[in-house]
């Protein structure tokens, strides 16, 4: 059997989205750029699928910027807002120690060009303290950025209630939600958004395509110099068989996906934890967690042997983000969150998706206990 759990690094494409892309690599194939009747068949697709996107976040007050990922819509909205501000005294931002590492580097960077940054910890559930962050924006602060839901643990944090602190004190606020968009509701009409960053390849649409949603009347400066697609923050010829998926992919998820990843993602949970010196990280706040992500830890065996053992199994997992997963350093989320590093180094984490199933789930639970008692009878640790 094979089974698919690492879905927050990436998604399949839906077949719906890919048969919808597939028009605009061969037959559609114009530039959106261009005046003839190909560009503007790719202008208007262009534009409708801008609106689509906006229209499911409910983006009356923001434009919408495609880019080519989560990762560099991040970086335009830190670095573009620090750039474009530079002649003013609010030369600090306040962020948490759980970002994303596009996040956490963007910040450093700019902490080479006279930037400074306030980080705030969280709490043994993934949380920051509201109080803290009210706490920490001074008149100095240009930008609070912090996630939405954050891709090692699932932790939600309350955007609505940052955003309001943010805007009280007259200071912008961005979230990455690429792990929590079409999962969990998002209105930017109502939770006090200033920028917001989505993706494509997380909700099974194509990988390569990403966008950052901007308040009206913010001022970014661009990133890249070119010919000023994008109403003149992100130069490069707009990928749209990328943008038509992406468009494409926000139907794919509907309620009865959410609430079926919540119900397996509770079983796995529960099966896991029947192992003895086991524990979940994060919150078990079943409205303040992602409906897909569960992050493990186990007591006394490393979690790169658990995650070789499972694939040999025909069970893909992770041992923390995607993009860091190559690495031997702990996971500074699961760092933060108070673990050990031997016990970082123990913990798993299973991302469900909307194609898995009860029979799936029950064969993950069934391999994971055999492995895990492999592997602690020859284990280093007693």
């Amino acid at each position: 059997m094979k089974v698919y759990l690492d879905n927050a690094a990436t998604t399949p494409v839906d077949k719906e989205v890919f048969e919808a892309m597939k028009p605009y690599f061969s037959e559609k194939y114009g530039n959106a750029s261009s005046l003839h009747s190909l560009g503007r068949q790719a202008r208007e697709v262009l534009e409708q699928s801008r609106d689509t996107i906006k229209k499911k976040l409910n983006a009356k007050n923001h434009n919408l910027i495609f880019t080519s990922s989560g990762t560099e819509s991040n970086n335009l909205a830190i670095k573009g807002i620090a750039l474009a501000n530079k002649d003013n005294n609010k030369n600090n931002f306040v962020s948490s120690r759980i970002e994303h590492g596009c996040v956490l580097h963007s910040l450093r960077w700019l902490k080479t060009q006279g930037y400074k940054t306030t980080w705030l910890h969280v709490n043994k559930e993934g949380f920051i303290s509201l109080q803290d962050l009210n706490e920490s924006i001074t008149k100095n602060t240009l930008l609070v950025s912090i996630v939405h839901g954050n891709n090692e643990i699932g932790t939600l944090q309350d955007i609505k209630e940052i955003g309001k602190i943010c805007h009280d004190k007259n200071v912008l606020f961005h979230t990455d939600a690429c792990q929590s968009f079409t999962k969990t509701p998002i209105n930017l009409q109502k939770q006090n958004i200033d920028l917001l960053t989505i993706n494509s390849h997380k909700i099974y649409g194509p990988k390569g395509v990403g966008a950052l949603l901007i308040r009206d009347g913010i001022e970014l400066e661009p990133l890249l110099s070119g010919g000023g697609h994008e109403f003149g923050l992100r130069s490069s010829t707009e990928n749209i068989p990328g943008i038509v998926g992406f468009a494409k992919a926000i139907e794919s998820i509907k309620e009865q996906d959410i609430e079926k990843m919540r119900l397996l993602r509770d079983m796995l949970i529960k099966g896991a934890l029947e192992i003895k010196e086991t524990w979940l990280n994060g919150t078990e706040n079943n409205n303040r967690r992602l409906c897909n992500i569960a992050n493990i830890s186990f007591k006394k065996v490393e979690g790169e042997s658990i995650i070789l053992h499972l694939d040999n199994k025909g069970i893909q997992a992770s041992t923390g983000s995607a993009c860091a997963s190559k690495s031997l350093h702990p996971s500074h989320v699961l760092g933060a969150i108070g673990l050990k590093p031997e016990d970082s180094h123990g913990s798993v984490r299973f991302s469900l998706g909307k194609y898995n199933t009860k029979e799936e789930i029950e064969y993950t639970i069934s391999n994971l206990k055999e492995i895990i008692e492999k592997l602690r009878k020859i284990s280093p640790f007693k």
